[in-house]
């Protein structure tokens, strides 16, 4: 039998120290519901002296006594919103800085692997969902649970004959919707997240995705995917309210059935003549009863929110369960070095198959190597194992002889640059984007790293100069301006080890000649490995590796791969051909 989970204890290891705020919160919470009830002993007594129309004097006494009784209990309720409340805030604040510390020690194949859009959607609506959790529907479940007892206490003072019958439409509609609450309400919460966080990632993927369908006229096409999340989610939605309609109009009809309940019992006990009494007892359940109603209907509706936010924590540990690459913390300080991968076997989470497999390789320190090859051949995950973005499924890669599991993460990342294909501009200023590489660089330092990058052109035509925003007041770069910022950064950094992932992939002509420029200067005295499919600008490397299938089928520089007469000849060859096509040929 599946244990149902308690959200509270859930959120144990995310209180800290406000644990017991929150108990304090819900404390004051049901003192405040019980408090409120106090107000309709006093609306009884004004009742009673109304239809005996004795001391009718008192009443307005009566009546300002349950305003302040009221007052009190909206009051303690304020004070209790606020202890919850400060709790929530502290508790999402505190969920939220460790899920992104965390997230960023993962490796960067999960970003792929999870989806981003889920990711994101976890950060930000799973956390709200417990901020919602503790904030409003702890203190409600607190006095939705006080209430019924109050109320019980009050139905069975007065008149207990009465307030039985009008308990039992309650019992009744209490049947029909614990019926509903289990493991089957569970699975419907936990598919409702899935089937948000899917949207959520095919939306992403089609926003990111526009330019290209409006280029080629694929707009009905490229929302199937997308469509197809909203239609499944639609027709589970449907099917769902179908499956629970029927307990809750049960449920709904039952606990409002108390008025029926009032009548027969007016009429039972009305039989032998109407008394003061009777009359009395019969407003007062009329005016009371509906209290009860609402009360359960609130403490019904609880046990979905329960579900919805231990879903919504189970996300959250999800993505806590997800190992991170590992950091012992030393400081080895990396010299620079050979870089050796030594039988390197890497397999992405989930894949049939390697994506680099048994590759052995040597790049000499201060050598300007190269990674080319046909798509999926392993280059960038290559790359990328040797800058760690993740670890090694097989074998080991070394610098300077030291295994990079065994470099601290700030410090291998002290030391190699990695410029990507598709560099990602901030929406902050040029010079905050160049200061990632080194957060506390002078602006001398900045337009330094620019010039050096070949982006002083950029510079001089932006309004503001290297404080101008991107993306405000309409500017925006092209990929090979942005291209050379990201170059800039890696000036900035001066790491030992320069990783070029298809760094002019973005770059038109003119551009591409600034980008070259700047990485023959970015490259003196570095060891570069560039992974490029455009060959020409490989000729000139130390040594040219050929990976095919993730693992390596040739090496040697230019001239020797030519004389080869092998795989590189004839990429090399095809590369050719295609650099001298011309429309009409």
């Amino acid at each position: 039998m599946k244990v149902k989970k308690n959200a509270l204890k859930l959120l144990v290891p995310y209180m800290d120290r406000y644990r017991g705020l929150i108990t304090l919160g819900r404390v004051l919470a049901a003192v405040s519901a019980l408090v409120a009830l106090a107000t309709y002993y006093e609306i009884w007594k004004i009742l009673k002296v109304a239809i005996e129309g004795t001391q009718v004097g008192t009443i307005p006494a009566m009546g300002w006594k349950a305003v302040g009784i009221m007052i009190l209990s909206m009051l303690i309720y304020i004070v209790a919103l606020m202890c919850t409340h400060i709790s929530a805030f502290r508790i999402q604040a505190t969920m939220r800085k460790k899920l992104m510390k965390h997230i960023m020690s993962l490796p960067l194949g999960i970003f792929d692997e999870e989806g981003s859009g889920k990711i994101r959607r976890i950060v930000n609506d799973s956390t709200a969902a417990t901020e919602t959790y503790v904030a409003h529907n702890l203190p409600d479940k607190a006095v939705a649970a006080a209430t019924p007892f109050g109320l019980l206490v009050l139905m069975l003072a007065f008149d207990w004959k009465i307030g039985l019958l009008c308990l039992i439409p309650i019992v009744i509609g209490f049947i029909f919707i614990m019926g509903m609450m289990g493991p089957k309400m569970q699975e419907n919460m936990k598919y409702y997240q899935n089937a948000m966080e899917e949207i959520s990632n095919e939306g992403v993927e089609y926003v990111r995705g526009i330019p290209v369908v409006k280029t080629f006229g694929q707009t009905v096409f490229s929302f199937k995917r997308f469509g197809k999340a909203i239609d499944e989610f639609t027709n589970w939605a449907i099917a769902y309210t179908n499956s629970v309609s029927g307990p809750m109009v049960r449920f709904m009809t039952a606990i409002n059935a108390v008025f029926a309940a009032l009548i027969a019992g007016a009429y039972f006990y009305g039989k032998n003549g109407v008394s003061p009494k009777l009359v009395l007892n019969m407003m007062y359940y009329i005016i009371v009863s509906p209290l009860l109603t609402v009360a359960m209907t609130k403490l019904a509706y609880s046990g979905e929110q329960e579900m919805t936010v231990v879903d919504a924590i189970e996300r959250i540990d999800h993505i806590f369960d997800i190992e991170a690459l590992k950091d012992d913390g030393k400081l080895n300080m990396l010299q620079t070095g050979d870089i050796v991968l030594d039988n390197v076997t890497y397999r992405y989470p989930g894949a049939k198959k390697d994506a680099v497999k048994g590759l052995t390789v040597k790049i000499p320190a201060g050598s300007h190597v190269a990674f080319v090859g046909p798509s999926g051949g392993g280059k960038t995950t290559t790359a990328q194992l040797i800058a760690r973005f993740f670890d090694v499924t097989d074998g080991s890669i070394s610098i300077n002889g030291t295994d990079i599991r065994d470099i601290s993460a700030d410090e291998l990342m002290k030391n190699v640059s990695f410029v990507f294909q598709d560099s990602h501009l901030l929406k902050t200023s040029i010079a905050d984007n160049v200061r990632l590489a080194k957060p506390d660089a002078t602006d001398a330092e900045v337009i330094d790293a620019l010039k050096r990058a070949q982006c002083m052109d950029i510079i001089e035509k932006l309004p503001e100069g290297i404080n101008t925003m991107i993306g405000a007041k309409g500017t925006y770069l092209s990929g090979g301006e942005q291209q050379r910022i990201a170059i800039a950064r890696a000036f900035l950094k001066n790491a030992p080890v320069i990783i070029l992932d298809e760094a002019t992939a973005f770059a038109d002509p003119d551009n591409e000649s600034s980008v070259q420029k700047a990485f023959e200067e970015l490259s003196k005295d570095k060891t570069v490995i560039m992974i490029a499919h455009r060959l020409s600008t490989v000729t000139d490397a130390d040594m040219i590796f050929v990976l095919e299938n993730g693992s390596c089928t040739e090496s040697g520089t230019h001239e020797e791969l030519m004389n080869m007469n092998g795989r590189y000849k004839s990429m090399y060859d095809e590369y050719v051909k295609s650099v001298q096509w011309k429309v009409g040929a």
